[in-house]
């Protein structure tokens, strides 16, 4: 399904090429914010008849343009109007909480013409689980429409008690308004002449009853402008190597739209058109992604998360005390428990990636006022690992689902069918992942250096000694001499889940695997068992559930890929690393936008086209920061605020010539750094450094000053 999607905050508009929103349609387009939908049919006719679409430009995420003209229009042998006669423009933005349309017609006929133009909209206000058919329920009812000057406002009241309006109002006289949502327009044009009208479409919920202050050349100026900050604050890249660039350009520019303020700062929600709302997971690997680009977007990320931690033991939302989120929604049927949604909490490893983003944010600001502030849900997140975690005490987080209408699999991979042994057999609750542990280990090592800055030795050293006991176990449990690589899971009876797969890879960047099995891990990784050309596959293949069509079992997501080569970098494989970017921007030329999807079939890049998975996010959170780690692996760039140390090792691949990233935030100030290919290798000129943080690199001789 090709689709056209725009997000600002909490509100997003999904519909088809030419703007419109077909009643019905299978892939739920509409107009949503909190999970419900707002316009379900949105459509443009003149003189009665559905236009042909010329362009659809959705290249900026913010804004969609349109063009259309109208068809040949006879009747009896009387022109009624010329084909092509007439030029609609359709401009679209969303802006606090408005939806924005602009219409505008211009007669390019060599003589005057008058023509109706229609606009057909209507509300189903249905909850998204319902539209994408996983669910049904007690819903409420349509309370009808009133008309009055300028506006058209359609009422709902929800089985949940809360009244939900979509207020549309527009900016010029109209012919006719029909109570079902018709909205005619005449106009008469000389030869060049234009005219328009402009809708603002606003979902109202509650009693609520902002009015709309912003007129839209000045909502598109504010738009403009929150996009111009976003530039401002986050780091600059420019590189000779255009697919690079582009990619980096493309992935600043979908986290910003992605970005949502629930009241605690700014964090990436997982992604678009169906998961605009917290992730644990998602939001926190987009936020740890973006550290390097933007760190305050980590800061907002943890203050969501710890906001809506598991304060109580409840089967039906898989919550127990101290555990982060899966998925929050704010829909009728979350409203209603219906669904256990508010938040759900079936995610074995945002706990841990919680601390992780915590420790690893630390590293580059120095901000421990903020683990000081976080003190308590840090606490509640650690004893939710010992206690919860690991429900069995073997050293080991498992997941186990409790919730009749939760998630089964509540790792990464979480689909049914994810888990899996060598012989075929699906894997059975309590499930142990490889990476899981990785986390589990990075988070408490991490944690322990907090604490030793903080003169807190005797909590340091007991999360060592776990971080410790927990690598031990760990190296003897998953470790399959055979195959010389770790397993996936422990299942429910310990035994390995053997299957060769991309998750221990995660488990490099918490560097608690044994040195002589760094290289092994490696070696499989990139072996084309595992590594398609354009990336690494989920899932091996001619393993028993290899699929590259699958979702988790053989396809090939860039957010795993970033974390793995993340880790490569990080243990000074930066060789290795450069093989995985350069599949991954090769594979993204394939795509529209040269935007790297959610995911995309695992098959051999000898095909010589990276091939579409049919029902990817885009775009999606995790993959748009994978570029940004891109740049980070290329620089081999570790900052260390409580040390006041900035590793930098860089290696650039063979198409790179320069690469200049500019105000880059560590610890208080910025560095700005410089790469060029000499004959000799690369030249690292340091542009900047405010930051007072010594930089270490293995050789020194290359490193120049400005």
């Amino acid at each position: 399904m090709e689709y056209r999607v725009i997000k600002e905050n909490d509100l997003f508009l999904l519909t088809d090429t030419k703007g419109n929103i077909p009643e019905n349609h299978s892939y739920g387009l509409g107009l949503y914010t909190k999970d419900t939908r707002f316009l379900s049919k949105l459509d443009v006719r003149i003189n009665g008849e559905e236009p042909i679409l010329l362009s659809s430009d959705a290249t900026e995420n913010y804004m969609a343009k349109i063009l259309l003209t109208n068809p040949h229009m006879e009747r009896d042998g009387e022109l009624i109007l010329w084909r092509e006669s007439v030029e609609i423009e359709r401009i679209r933005f969303i802006y606090d909480g408005v939806l924005y349309e602009t219409i505008k017609v211009k007669n390019y006929f060599p003589k005057p013409i008058s023509f109706q133009l229609s606009v057909h909209m209507d509300v189903d206000f249905t909850d998204m689980f319902i539209v994408r058919g996983f669910q049904t329920g007690t819903v409420g009812k349509r309370q009808g429409q009133t008309v009055e000057d300028y506006s058209l406002t359609y009422h709902y009241e929800g089985a949940d008690g809360v009244c939900r309006r979509t207020k549309v109002q527009w900016d010029r006289p109209v012919s006719q308004v029909k109570e079902e949502g018709s909205i005619q327009f005449e106009y008469t044009l000389q030869h060049g002449e234009e005219d328009a009208v402009t809708f603002m479409i606003q979902p109202i919920i509650g009693k609520e009853n902002k009015k709309i202050s912003l007129s839209a050349h000045d909502a598109m100026e504010q738009l403009k402008q929150s996009y111009q900050k976003w530039e401002e604050k986050t780091t600059k890249v420019t590189t000779d190597y255009q697919p690079l660039q582009q990619l980096v350009d493309r992935g600043i520019a979908d986290l910003k739209v992605l970005l949502t303020d629930l009241g605690y700062g700014q964090f990436p929600v997982a992604g678009l058109p169906w998961f605009g709302v917290p992730f644990g997971r998602d939001s926190l690997i987009a936020a740890l992604q973006m550290l390097a680009f933007n760190p305050g977007i980590a800061k907002g990320t943890l203050l969501t998360m710890a906001n809506s931690q598991g304060k109580q033991v409840d089967p039906w939302r898989d919550e127990q005390p101290g555990k982060i989120m899966h998925e929050i929604r704010f829909g009728e049927l979350a409203n209603t428990n219906q669904i256990p949604f508010t938040p759900y909490y079936g995610t074995i490893d945002a706990t841990p990636l919680f601390l992780i983003l915590l420790t690893e944010y630390v590293k580059w600001t120095g901000d421990i006022g903020l683990v000081q502030e976080l003190e308590e849900n840090v606490e509640a997140a650690l004893n939710w690992i010992d206690q919860y975690g690991d429900r069995d005490g073997d050293l080991f987080v498992e997941y186990h689902q409790e919730s009749s209408k939760g998630i089964a699999n509540q790792g990464w991979k979480d689909s049914g069918d994810s888990i899996v042994h060598r012989n075929g057999e699906y894997a059975k609750t309590p499930i142990a992942l490889a990476e899981v542990q990785g986390y589990v280990y990075q988070a408490k090592q991490g944690l322990a250096d907090i604490f030793e800055f903080l003169h807190k030795q005797e909590r340091a050293s007991e999360l060592r000694q776990q971080a410790r006991a927990l690598k031990e176990r760990f190296e003897a449990a998953f470790w399959m001499e055979e195959q010389q690589f770790y397993a996936i899971a422990l299942d429910e009876q310990k035994d390995q889940v053997g299957t060769i797969t991309s998750n221990p890879g995660h488990v490099l960047f918490s560097e608690m695997l044994d040195e002589q099995r760094v290289d092994a891990v490696i070696r499989m990784l990139l072996s084309p068992k595992m590594f398609s050309g354009f990336g690494i596959r989920t899932m091996g293949e001619n393993e028993a559930g290899y699929n590259p069509m699958s979702y988790h079992d053989g396809s090939i997501w860039p957010h795993d890929n970033s974390l793995i080569l993340l880790g490569m970098s990080k243990l000074g494989r930066q060789a290795e690393a450069n093989v995985v970017i350069n599949g991954l921007i090769r594979a993204a030329g394939h795509f529209e936008y040269h935007r790297l999807p959610e995911l995309f079939c695992g098959y051999s890049d000898s095909l010589g086209k990276a091939v579409n998975y049919p029902v990817a996010c885009s775009p999606q959170a995790w993959a748009a920061g994978t570029p940004l780690v891109f740049v980070q692996a290329l620089l081999g760039l570790f900052p260390n605020s409580l040390k006041k140390e900035i590793q930098l090792s860089p290696n650039l691949l063979e198409e790179i010539n320069v690469l200049t990233v500019e105000d880059i935030a560590i610890g208080d100030g910025a560095l700005s750094v410089t790469v060029m290919r000499t004959e000799n290798g690369y030249e690292t000129t340091i542009l900047q450094n405010t930051t007072g943080y010594q930089i270490i690199q293995e050789s020194l001789q290359d490193l120049t000053m400005k």
